[in-house]
């Protein structure tokens, strides 16, 4: 008798007669067919999914891929608070002796704080603040204070304005005190990122100081003055 699932040409015509079914598919072909549409189905991977997604799908993963899942959901968490903290900031907050203690002794642990003590009338406190206000958006992770220098220290001398204070877990890490040591008007954006890089507080893209650059360019143009001025005096001789 002729096997109605063989592959013959006979049994082919018949099909196609409809005098015999479809030929039937192996249990084994259909369940690997199952496993195809089941993978196919998961449109992402895990790494690709979000929290939410996770939640949603896990009753499609195995016991291996929850452990997976699991490690995967806390790196993810970690990742989410760590760029929580970075971004927290991104502004110079004004601030009051009264807020001296919370916001910066108790501001919290491996936070850099920068304050800026100044009084308004002050050109070049004026310029730090908008300097600052540019670095604020630029370094997110840090936390930029700027406060009236009397609010916070009684009877602090206008001589000694501009102040920038760099504290680090409540405790003053590098300080700048007065016009000098800033450059005076001057005082470009990235000298003064540069500055503060130095003490720790920001970590600058800037290869080299600013400030020093304009320095060698200086001494350049003097020493070229001094020769030019010793070839004419040999000349005169």
């Amino acid at each position: 008798m002729q096997d109605p699932n063989a592959d013959t040409e006979w049994n082919d015509i018949l099909r196609r007669k409809g005098i015999l079914p479809p030929k039937e598919a192996p249990k084994e072909d259909e369940e690997e067919e199952a496993e195809i549409l089941k993978q196919q189905s998961v449109v992402k991977t895990y790494e690709d999914m979000t929290l939410e997604e996770l939640d949603e799908n896990e009753d499609d993963f195995s016991e291996e891929d929850e452990r997976a899942i699991e490690l995967y959901r806390q790196q993810r968490l970690a990742q989410w608070q760590a760029a929580q903290i970075k971004n927290k900031f991104g502004e110079v907050l004004e601030i009051s002796g009264q807020d001296y203690v919370q916001e910066v002794t108790k501001a919290g642990k491996d936070l850099w704080v920068i304050l800026h003590l100044y009084k308004q009338g002050i050109p070049l406190c004026t310029l730090i603040n908008q300097h600052l206000a540019v670095l604020a958006r630029k370094f997110k992770d840090v936390k930029f204070l700027k406060a009236i220098s009397t609010t916070c220290i009684p009877n602090y001398p206008d001589k000694n304005l501009p102040t920038i204070f760099v504290y680090r877990d409540g405790e003053i890490r590098a300080q700048f005190i007065g016009p000098l040591v800033f450059g005076g008007m001057n005082l470009k954006q990235d000298e003064l990122e540069w500055k503060l890089s130095e003490s720790g507080a920001i970590k600058t893209d800037l290869e080299e100081n600013p400030r020093q650059q304009i320095q060698d360019q200086l001494m350049t143009s003097i020493r070229s003055s001094l020769v030019t001025t010793k070839d004419c005096d040999s000349d005169e001789d």
